[in-house]
């Protein structure tokens, strides 16, 4: 199976290779958008973000635009969007689909059976947590809010994880 950190996919600037940077890192995968009611959310990934990067942390966030055409803008505007208003540091991707048939290579790995959190992606801002192995460690609904006590432990306990070797 390929590894979570092997997964095309380009970032909001263009880049070829968003994840390959990351491997090795603890990371909170969120589909977000700039019209959504969830959209706050920007603050608290952010801080955590910042509270947490030094620890090998990072959020990954992936604009989709499948939810209520809640994220419409070209990658300048979302950049535009996230950095004015949220000052978001964290990696962005371009612009993707996470369900349907034409759902990002991406999706299709974090939603495989075989991964254990199968099934389509709700809504805007639902959550993956992956590991320093690759492994998934949780999905969290959309409402669960980036700073929930359960999803701070969670990412607490898989930062204490061994990183692994290279």
């Amino acid at each position: 199976m390929v590894p979570f950190t092997d997964i095309p996919v380009v970032s909001l600037e263009g880049e070829p290779d968003l994840l390959g940077p990351l491997a090795g890192k603890v990371l909170l995968v969120v589909n977000v958008a700039s019209k959504c009611g969830l959209t706050p959310q920007y603050d608290e990934l952010q801080r955590l973000h910042g509270d947490l990067s030094d620890q090998g942390f990072s959020v990954v966030g992936l604009p989709c635009n499948q939810f209520g055409h809640q994220e419409p803008g070209s990658a300048e505007e979302i950049r535009s969007f996230c950095t004015e208003r949220y000052a978001v540091t964290f990696p962005l991707g371009a612009k993707l689909n996470v369900n349907g048939d034409d759902r990002s290579p991406v999706y299709d790995w974090l939603t495989d059976p075989a991964r254990g959190f199968p099934g389509d992606i709700s809504w805007n801002f639902e959550k993956f947590l992956i590991g320093r192995d690759g492994s998934i460690r949780g999905r969290y609904p959309p409402e669960t809010r980036p700073e929930d006590p359960v999803l701070l432990q969670d990412i607490s306990d898989a930062l204490e994880e061994t990183p692994p070797e290279n």
